[in-house]
């Protein structure tokens, strides 16, 4: 994917869609990109995990925000950098302009700008600007921006060719119907809505363990880790965490409902690199429950489920039973 430049313009929402690349304004070079995340988002997750699984954690350093306060109802003041490294475990400093806040880095970029203060954000050092706010662009191009100067991981491929056209088709379906479903069901304002949107969540659920079972696993597409692996990753990890009771997402869970997600889930956590290591269920736990007053008034964090994430992972997944939940 290449793109001559990053079009932005000045007071608006749309925010910003430039891609790092050798036939971009913005190429690739060490030293010159720096990543803002939050932990505890299912969308920044998926980008710090990229920049876990293709070993770039030196070439492209982070800032992370706290995972609370979050602001009013319309996002203001936004997400809160502590005051030291110490302040909260796992929460950094602005390494690079000190703010106190994540619209700080949207002002500096835009000082008109009027849309959400959201992360991930990477920022561009060179030119003082924000090159992509928008996770699942940066999903699809950060796995080979620094292929021609960072060693590249052997075997790593998050879009083969081969199996590209899949992917395409798989991945609005996912992001409609789980990523964005569990926030549907969790922000649902009446019976009515939350009825509808929870059994969307639950009817995607049923409809991945059969992909990974009909794959033969160990990932969704089989033998070949894919983009769509990080996709829902980042929300099955969250889900009996957080999902099941904050968002009332509790037709069922992961571990007792869905053997076969339960084991695809398993396996990436305790044995691909860079999966336990990009998630934090302190901050995921702590986000969820202490930053929305209107779900969870009293902000009293769960302490289940013990453990976050169980061991033991079967690798013939043909002695499965395949999980379904009836909706």
């Amino acid at each position: 994917m290449t793109e001559s430049t990053s079009i932005h313009q000045s007071g608006t929402n749309d925010g910003w869609h430039g891609v790092i690349s050798e036939d971009s304004s913005f190429k690739p070079e060490l030293g010159r990109y720096h990543l803002y995340i939050g932990l505890f988002c299912p969308f920044a997750h998926r980008v710090n995990l990229v920049r876990h699984l293709r070993g770039l954690t030196q070439a492209l350093p982070i800032s992370v925000v706290m995972p609370y306060p979050k602001g009013n109802a319309q996002g203001w003041p936004g997400w809160r950098f502590p005051k030291s490294d110490i302040e909260y475990p796992g929460a950094t400093v602005d390494h690079l302009f000190h703010s106190a806040y994540m619209h700080d880095i949207y002002f500096q970029a835009d000082k008109e700008y009027k849309g959400r203060y959201s992360v991930p954000v990477l920022w561009d050092k060179q030119t003082q600007t924000i090159v992509n706010n928008e996770s699942a662009e940066i999903l699809r191009w950060l796995p080979t921006a620094f292929d021609t100067i960072v060693p590249k991981v052997p075997g790593l491929d998050l879009y083969p060719a081969s199996l590209a056209d899949r992917i395409d088709e798989l991945s609005p379906w996912m992001q409609s119907d789980l990523n964005a479903g569990v926030y549907k069901a969790g922000f649902a304002d009446s019976q009515e809505k939350y009825d509808a949107a929870v059994p969307v969540v639950f009817r995607a659920l049923n409809r991945l363990e059969g992909l990974i079972a009909e794959n033969g696993g160990p990932f969704i597409l089989g033998k070949q880790l894919t983009e769509l692996d990080v996709r829902a990753y980042a929300t099955i990890v969250r889900f009996d965490t957080i999902y099941v009771q904050h968002f009332k997402c509790n037709l069922g869970t992961i571990r007792h409902n869905y053997p076969v997600i339960h084991n695809w889930l398993k396996n990436l956590y305790w044995n691909v690199p860079g999966f336990r290591e990009s998630t934090d269920f302190k901050h995921i736990k702590e986000n969820y429950s202490k930053s929305h007053g209107d779900i969870n008034p009293r902000a009293i964090t769960p302490m289940g489920p013990i453990p976050n994430v169980e061991g033991g992972v079967e690798d013939d997944i043909s002695h499965l039973r395949i999980g379904y939940v009836d909706i």
